[in-house]
């Protein structure tokens, strides 16, 4: 059975997710070693959430606490984090919510921008990292391919996939109304990653020209050749810093990259190097304002404490974005639920095929202990024994099909008991279609 432990923005505070977010070691191996009965693991990890999907062999009554065990326990021992912090702050799901709750998260739907595109990327990478891990499994494997195909289909074919905003855009659009003329801003940005790439785009499309960017490690060089932009060196990273009047973060680094001390280094690096013949100290009064997309975070909190330098982080996009204009259609959450739908219906499938394969050779074995009797009677040309498989595969027609009508509804256990009363038939214990019942 699938299980999913979610912490998220909707569930966790940022402070928490922050520390989750930086594990010593990969979290889904130390999930996939806890105990034999876990098949696999995937971890989602971003800046609005933590999620451990986990695939068990075990039936339910137990499966579901040895899973947040095993994930509780992977948690503690990759961020330091105890389980007794974690209470509260994380939801379980099992059986068919797993998929209608994954492929949610890789539309977007559940994110703190709704429709933002980002996620279904990471969704891909989470999958991408656990097999390079060695810790998927069949069922992780369909699901998370199915997720992807989930979310392309709610892009595709609703309004959130064309209108979706990203957690880039929306801090620009939340920070334009205190700029007047975009293409007069001195903007700084610090790193090089993908958001980095998304951020530049964002800002030319405000009308934003006066860009630089600065990288922690070193690449700065490189992405500004690449985008048309000017480097910073780490040398010259404080006065640039104080320098700008807009300064995006959006960099993997585990430190603060900014700070209040930062700012304090670059107007003293200013001062020192303003004209002499200025005769007065250079202005720093005009407001000034920090983005911070990291997580964790990029910017010491004591940012904020700077004259002239206003904070916007990931919480104030949280508490200040206008969701109400970004919820998901119902166009697009019935698209999930029947992607869901379909996701449990292969499996259910799936899972009751022992239960058939063992009629099967149940019925198929009596037959061919008459067909034996009749061949040693004599049957002329075949004819008797022709006649009694085509009877078989008309009586076998209709209870092979209500096999994956029952399992389709959530009853497969109920076709399993059947044939255990009426044939004398026992689905061996360890295939899945015995566990049925439990799993409804």
């Amino acid at each position: 059975m699938l299980l999913c432990v979610s912490a998220s923005h909707k569930t966790a505070s940022f402070d928490l997710l922050e520390r989750l977010s930086v594990p010593t070691t990969p979290v889904a191996p130390l999930i996939a070693a806890h105990d034999e009965c876990v098949q696999g693991a995937v971890v989602v990890a971003t800046c609005n959430r933590f999620e451990a999907y986990v695939d068990m062999d075990e039936p339910v009554t137990a499966a579901v606490a040895v899973g947040v065990e095993a994930t509780l326990s992977a948690i503690e021992a990759a961020t330091g984090v105890p389980a007794s912090e974690l209470e509260g702050s994380y939801t379980v799901l099992g059986g068919g919510d797993v998929a209608e709750h994954l492929f949610s998260v890789a539309s977007g739907l559940e994110s703190v921008v709704v429709g933002e595109g980002e996620i279904a990327g990471q969704v891909r990478r989470a999958l991408t990292e656990s097999r390079q891990l060695g810790t998927t499994s069949g069922e992780l494997e369909r699901l998370f391919q199915r997720a992807s195909e989930a979310q392309r289909g709610v892009k595709n074919a609703t309004a959130i996939g064309r209108a979706g905003r990203s957690l880039v855009r929306l801090g620009l659009e939340l920070a334009d109304s205190r700029i007047a003329d975009w293409s007069t801003q001195r903007v700084l940005l610090v790193g090089t990653g993908a958001y980095a790439a998304a951020t530049v785009a964002a800002l030319r499309d405000q009308g934003a020209e006066n860009i630089s960017v600065y990288s922690p490690s070193g690449r700065a060089a490189k992405f500004a050749t690449k985008h048309g932009l000017r480097a910073v060196s780490a040398e010259t990273f404080p006065a640039a810093v104080a320098h700008a009047d807009l300064v995006i973060t959006c960099t993997t680094s585990e430190n603060h990259v900014v700070s209040a001390a930062t700012f304090a280094a670059g107007r003293t690096a200013a001062e020192a190097t303003a004209p002499a013949s200025a005769g007065c100290p250079v202005d720093h009064t005009g407001r000034r304002l920090v983005i911070d997309l990291g997580l964790p975070r990029n910017v010491d909190p004591d940012v904020a404490t700077v004259p002239g330098v206003d904070l916007l982080d990931l919480e104030t996009i949280r508490l200040h974005a206008p969701l109400e204009e970004l919820q998901a259609t119902d166009a697009a959450r019935d698209l999930v639920r029947d992607a869901a739908r379909r996701f449990a219906s292969v499996g259910e499938r799936k899972n009751i095929t022992p239960a058939v394969v063992a009629l099967r050779a149940h019925v198929f074995g009596v037959l061919d202990t008459e067909v034996a009797r009749v061949r040693a009677r004599g049957d002329e040309g075949g004819q008797t024994e022709a006649a009694l498989r085509h009877l078989v595969g008309v009586l076998l027609h209709t209870p092979t099909t209500r096999a994956h009508e029952l399992a389709e509804s959530g009853r497969g256990d109920e076709y399993v008991t059947a044939l255990s009363a009426l044939f004398g038939i026992e689905v061996p214990p360890e295939a899945p279609a015995a566990r049925v019942a439990d799993a409804g």
